[in-house]
């Protein structure tokens, strides 16, 4: 999953790196309001962690030209604001969740992996599909009860499509939510990473759609 930080405190924002990275997500951090704004307004993320005391484009304004756009990014805000009336004008303008400052970077975690998982029709931290289960919490695959061993970048595969399982996902979606931005759009990566995969949950997991991309959870093509 991949997700963009926006934070101006550069300790902060190093630590919710940190912390996400080890969680398995990609992250982008920017600490500038208009660099952030053009960032979620051209490039693909499964949430946004949004600091309202951002220089030159506050973050409320930020998430509210989103929403005008029609972007619907799940939005966490980021604020050591802790007035009532602060929050409501964040939840008003659009944020799906709120964790004011100082906060515990589990926590931060936890309400990120939640906010991920109901954004495309999960309520649980257990993802199954088939004799697959997913531990977003523990970021662990088991097939029929016995645990898997992936990579990192494995593990991202699969986690990206069960939680949006019966669903095609193109090749170039999964690019975009697995890598950085810097990544090479051009290489033949996710093939490779499929194949791994495969190798080690069966080669009828992951199904391919000729023309169209990769799913899980769909009937045999």
């Amino acid at each position: 999953m991949r997700v963009l930080l926006l934070e101006d405190d550069p300790r902060i924002g190093a630590n919710i790196a940190g912390a996400l990275e080890l969680a398995g997500f990609v992250v982008d951090c920017e600490r500038d309001g208009e660099i952030g704004w053009y960032r979620g307004d051209t490039e693909a993320y499964d949430a946004i962690i949004l600091d309202l005391g951002l220089p030159t484009l506050d973050g409320l304004t930020l998430l509210k030209r989103w929403r005008k756009a029609g972007i619907f990014t799940p939005v966490l805000i980021l604020t050591a604001r802790g007035n009532w009336d602060e929050r409501v004008e964040g939840i008003d303008a659009g944020a799906d969740d709120y964790l004011a400052k100082p906060f515990r970077l589990e926590e931060l975690t936890a309400r990120l992996r939640a906010l991920i998982r109901r954004s495309v029709g999960h309520a649980s931290a257990l993802i199954s599909v088939a004799d697959l289960t997913l531990d977003t919490r523990q970021m662990r695959l088991s097939v029929g009860g016995m645990p898997v061993s992936l990579t990192p970048q494995e593990y991202r595969l699969v986690a990206y499509l069960m939680h949006h399982q019966g669903r095609v996902v193109a090749q170039t979606e999964l690019v975009e939510h697995l890598y950085h931005q810097d990544f090479d759009r051009e290489s033949n990566s996710i093939e490779v990473l499929v194949g791994r995969v495969r190798k080690k949950l069966g080669s009828d997991v992951i199904q391919t759609r000729r023309g169209y991309g990769y799913i899980i959870g769909g009937e045999a093509a």
